[in-house]
């Protein structure tokens, strides 16, 4: 049962993904492209972690961890180039 419901999850966030990578192509503007590519990691970090937990090993959790900070970082650019009157 619950090998099932970590599949349906695992399928759910790469639909999900879908969208989140049209809008960082297609993102009108810079700030939404940002968002969408920290929403687009924030859901491999998901996958990652339904991975680890579907096949008990835990190796992938410091790519997720790395992956987290790294789209941190770049929503804390997005910002302080926003605070400083970057394009909105």
């Amino acid at each position: 049962m619950m090998e099932w419901a970590l599949q349906i999850t695992q399928g759910v966030l790469m639909v999900a993904l879908v969208p989140t990578l049209v809008r960082v192509v297609k993102g009108p503007s810079l700030p939404d492209r940002v968002i969408a590519v920290d929403m687009a990691a924030s859901i491999v970090v998901a996958i990652i972690l339904v991975h680890c937990l579907e096949t008990g090993s835990f190796y992938y959790l410091t790519a997720a961890t790395v992956v987290a900070l790294v789209a941190f970082l770049g929503t804390v650019s997005l910002a302080l180039y926003m605070r400083r009157g970057g394009a909105s």
